[in-house]
């Protein structure tokens, strides 16, 4: 008997280290395309746009994968406690995961329907805040892989950086569209990119809310968020 418990819990442990490895790659591969989308947007890198389009594909591949393991993890291993709360968890941050990946690929398909002159100033502060998301990303999934809790709740105090970029970004633009009526439409793009960017930081902070309760068992508490600024709201429902 102890020889088959212990055959149980050396498999239950391969398969927990294959799928952290599965999720640690696919936030890699979503962090990647966060950059290489902002990269391209900044350089009106038509190729790169494309690329993270296409690379998309095997973030989805991925997040199949994890499903597919976790769901036959907790069928055969039966697993309990701590360990069926970082199955669950799995399952929720790997969706997180593939929606920051698609708010990425949001980002390339945008590069090509700009003004490829580059007239707007944002765009530099654009990548300043797109710099600070990845971070965000990057920490959140090392929390995970590290069982982190102090990691994952300086993740979400640090969010707040990423409101307070999109709040400044969000006025300096519409402020500029309203000066500048002939690049409303750059403009717009722009605002779009923000709230991407912005939405991405938001799920940092719901992959590191996941770790903290997988590690102590109970709920962090609510976060400080930046102010939004009037006619935000409206802006992001034409998007969705």
């Amino acid at each position: 008997m102890a020889v088959t418990n212990d055959h149980t819990v050396k498999a239950f442990d391969e398969d927990l280290n294959r799928l952290r490895g599965l999720i640690s790659e696919m936030g890699g591969r979503a962090e990647q395309a966060l950059l290489q989308a902002m990269n391209a947007l900044n350089n009106g890198d038509l190729d790169l746009a494309a690329q993270v389009v296409r690379d998309d594909k095997k973030i989805d591949a991925l997040e199949a994968e994890v499903e597919q393991l976790t769901v036959q993890t907790i069928a055969l291993r039966a697993p309990m406690a701590d360990d069926l709360r970082e199955m669950i968890a799995a399952l929720k941050i790997v969706s997180v995961v593939e929606r920051i990946g698609d708010y990425a690929k949001n980002i390339a398909k945008r590069v090509a329907l700009m003004d490829q002159t580059r007239s707007i100033e944002a765009i530099p502060v654009l990548m300043s805040m797109s710099s600070i998301v990845a971070e965000l990303v990057h920490d959140a999934l090392d929390s995970f892989a590290a069982r982190d809790a102090e990691l994952a709740v300086r993740v979400t105090v640090r969010d707040k950086n990423v409101d307070d970029f999109y709040n400044s970004i969000f006025r300096t633009l519409v402020t500029f569209m309203m000066e500048n009526p002939k690049y409303i439409s750059e403009s717009a793009h722009l605002l779009f990119v923000a709230k991407n960017l912005e939405r991405m930081g938001d799920h940092a902070t719901n992959i590191a809310e996941m770790v903290y309760y997988v590690v102590t068992g109970e709920r962090m508490e609510e976060r400080e968020r930046g102010e939004t600024p009037e006619g935000a709201a409206s802006a992001e429902q034409e998007q969705g």
